[in-house]
């Protein structure tokens, strides 16, 4: 026999059923406001934090003083923002489909921010309070070490926390993320990559500089001035020198020299591997001017302290590169200049007259390599002589080293450690899970000064998935002579060429050496004009060898479809040339992928 349910039982479950319900419900409800208020109002302590976290990295690196202004307020809104993405409402809501991806990662952005402003600069900016930036220029001569020495662990601190903290951040995956959080999300991401660029800047150079400038014993660096205007892997030809010595922070200059008093041999001065020797051949090793055209400056430093060892008895303890366009950075920092001739270089008129001018005025060439060396002393007398202003110093010193205008290797090997991974040290092309790179490097195949006129374009694009693995890339080379139509006839013999190698005078012959990503292979090429094409390794990396030569008005493209890995950076590594990389509008064709 079958019991029925009194109807007042079922109305009374039904009621219960309707509490309960409603009260799930106003709890959802409830918490989502919750959580949707604390979003706000952490979203509005972010884009605050954002604001004053965008001065640090200039900050820190040329006026660190300044900064602890703009790191209390940073401070404050971080804090509030990882207070509000932090209780235990917002982190059960982390575990939910689809919104829980993106609390996490808001989550993640203030609790890494805050590491940053709280923790790892708090250090540095206490000491930078007590640090006159006045203290970095030098006083008859000298720069005073000690600033940098008592900065040095709270920079370590500094670079060591943003270091982790950028890496957290990039641990997200961004792929879940939507736009109205992707977009601060990378904001915030490429933020914290700029102060740690800065923080591990200022780290290194807290341990290097005083070692360079003799703090712990006197040192000798050879000071080469790369010639853009006939060009080489790392810049140009190395034709001026300085020697510096540096003791207690003093610097002097002892001696000045060019790559036309140097001899030549027969066979490379130092022992090449074979990689090199299939790119370059034994030329780098058996002239000074061509020390450059090697692709990694830690080779084509050592190959010119050898050079500089036989000519005069004793090796340097390092050597560093600049080129004119650098020097026109550093004249923004110290002012007008007057060489010995009596010309006044400034930074309008650096890279033109020691590029150009020069040859026009002295047309042997000899002693234009005399006026380049007499310029490159006169800006480092006005360096030493405290004229530069140190806020815009140092970042004339920071772009001319993110340009790699400014490289440096050091024979003290826990020296060269500190340099390491840094656009400083002039190393191959690296591609890695945060970037996959092309290395482009030209060299003047004319004997001459015609790649003042020359013009290097390179653009880089990604084409498109080719599985689940791999993804498809493509590069263009473009190479210009932007000559006068009569260079063959209206510029100097040492300039246009004069036929030496076969070229006729006024055409510029450039030799091209393109590294493909670590890994990558050719899926397509073509090369508008070509004299030879040519492939071998290097250091595991596939390098085309471009030839062409171009009369004035000439052009040539070389492309390049590859397949390699994906990364969120697609980048080229490229020698300096006298203008900056111009990336042209045009479009790559990727109808293959």
């Amino acid at each position: 026999m079958s019991t029925l349910r009194p109807r007042h039982s079922r109305r009374v479950a039904g009621r219960v059923f309707t509490v309960v319900l409603g009260a799930v419900l106003l709890v959802v409800v409830t918490s989502a406001a919750w959580i949707g208020i604390r979003a706000s109002l952490a979203q509005s302590h972010l884009s605050e934090a954002q604001q004053s976290a965008a001065e640090l990295p200039t900050l820190v690196s040329t006026d660190p003083a300044a900064a602890a202004t703009a790191a209390d307020a940073l401070s404050e809104d971080t804090s509030a923002a990882r207070e509000l993405t932090s209780d235990a409402i917002w982190r059960t809501a982390e575990s939910l489909p689809w919104i829980g991806p993106q609390l996490n990662a808001v989550s993640v952005l203030a609790r890494s921010i805050d590491d940053v402003a709280s923790d790892a600069l708090g250090p540095l900016i206490d000491v930078a309070g007590t640090i006159d930036l006045d203290s970095f220029t030098p006083r008859d001569g000298a720069i005073d070490v000690t600033p940098f020495i008592e900065m040095r662990d709270a920079a370590a601190i500094a670079a060591d926390g943003t270091r982790r903290a950028a890496a957290s951040v990039a641990a997200l995956d961004r792929a879940a993320l939507v736009g109205a959080v992707r977009t601060p999300f990378d904001e915030v991401s490429s933020l914290l990559d700029g102060v740690t660029v800065a923080t591990e800047s200022l780290a290194n150079a807290s341990v290097l500089l005083p070692r360079m400038l003799g703090a712990d014993g006197p040192r000798d660096y050879l000071v080469i001035v790369q010639n853009n205007a006939e060009w080489r892997s790392l810049g140009g030809n190395p034709g001026a020198m300085v020697l510096i010595h540096t003791e207690n922070g003093a610097m002097t200059l002892t001696e000045q020299d060019s790559t036309g008093g140097f001899p030549s041999y027969r066979e490379s001065v130092l022992p090449l591997d074979d990689d090199q020797l299939a790119v370059t051949g034994e030329s780098p090793g058996m002239w000074f001017q061509n020390v450059t055209q090697v692709t990694d400056f830690a080779v084509a430093a050592q190959l010119a302290n050898e050079f500089w060892t036989r000519k005069y008895g004793t090796p340097v303890d390092g050597v560093i590169s600049i080129d004119p366009v650098a020097l026109s950075y550093l004249l923004e920092a110290t002012g007008p200049v007057t060489v010995a001739t009596g010309d006044v270089l400034d930074s309008e008129n650096a890279a033109r007259l020691l590029l150009n001018e020069a040859y026009l005025r002295y047309p042997t060439g000899g002693e234009a390599d005399v006026f380049f060396a007499a310029s490159a002393a006169a800006v480092f007398d006005a360096i030493s002589a405290g004229t530069a202003q140190p806020g815009p110093l140092l970042e004339a010193l920071a772009r001319a080293g993110e340009e790699r205008r400014l490289l440096i290797w050091s024979a003290h090997a826990e020296d060269q450690a500190v340099l390491g991974g840094t656009t400083l040290q002039g190393g191959l092309p690296v591609t890695d899970a945060s970037a996959t790179r092309f290395g482009v490097y030209v060299n003047d195949g004319t004997g001459s000064k015609m790649d003042y006129y020359a013009r290097l374009n390179t653009t880089a694009a990604w084409c498109g998935p080719l599985s689940d693995e791999t993804n498809a890339a493509a590069l263009r080379v473009t190479i210009k002579n932007e000559a006068p139509a009569d260079a063959a006839t209206s510029l100097p013999p040492y300039v246009h060429g004069d036929g030496i190698f076969g070229v006729p005078a006024g055409t510029a012959r450039t030799v091209a050496y393109i590294y493909l990503p670590e890994g990558a292979s050719i899926l397509r090429s073509r090369a508008t004009e070509s004299r030879t094409i040519d492939s071998h390794m290097h250091a595991g990396r596939e390098v085309i060898t471009w030839s062409v030569d171009l009369p004035p008005g000439g052009s040539a493209s070389f492309d390049f479809t590859v397949e390699t890995p994906f990364t969120d950076v697609l980048d080229v590594v490229r020698t300096p040339t006298l203008n900056v990389n111009e990336t042209e509008d045009i479009s790559i064709s990727c109808e293959f992928a």
